[in-house]
């Protein structure tokens, strides 16, 4: 697929096979279709328009407890995700919610306790 216009994270993470493992929960995959998991550097696309870039962090950068970085997915697809994701939700009822600030979403951590968030707006809801 050609490059659009666009923004894209690129990510420090501790043990980069844990969290694309986490990430492919979350439907994404590489986008070289590779599972070189020697690579430092790790391009990730769920093929609808999302994408990651997973890099070693330096050690002793990432502390737990103080991660300070955080993700946003949207997608309709809100309820299959908190399926894949049930036992990992934050939120005390387990699923996703309806939050006052207009979006359907649940919260998670990944491996290095980034904050991400999957979420619709509620008025897009079916």
């Amino acid at each position: 697929m050609d490059p659009q216009h666009g923004l894209t994270a690129i990510l420090p993470c501790n043990d980069l096979n844990a969290s694309e493992a986490f990430y492919r929960k979350l439907g994404f995959a590489r986008a070289d279709g590779s599972s070189d998991f020697e690579s430092t550097y790790r391009i990730l696309s769920d093929g609808k328009g999302g994408h990651l870039h997973l890099v070693d962090a330096v050690k002793g950068w990432l502390i737990p407890g103080r991660n300070p970085f955080g993700l946003y997915l949207y997608t309709p697809d809100v309820d299959e995700l908190a399926l894949r994701l049930a036992d990992r939700i934050l939120e005390a009822k387990k699923q996703p919610e309806d939050k006052p600030w207009g979006m359907y979403e649940f919260s998670v951590s990944d491996p290095d306790e980034t904050l991400v968030r999957v979420g619709w707006p509620t008025r897009l809801r079916k």
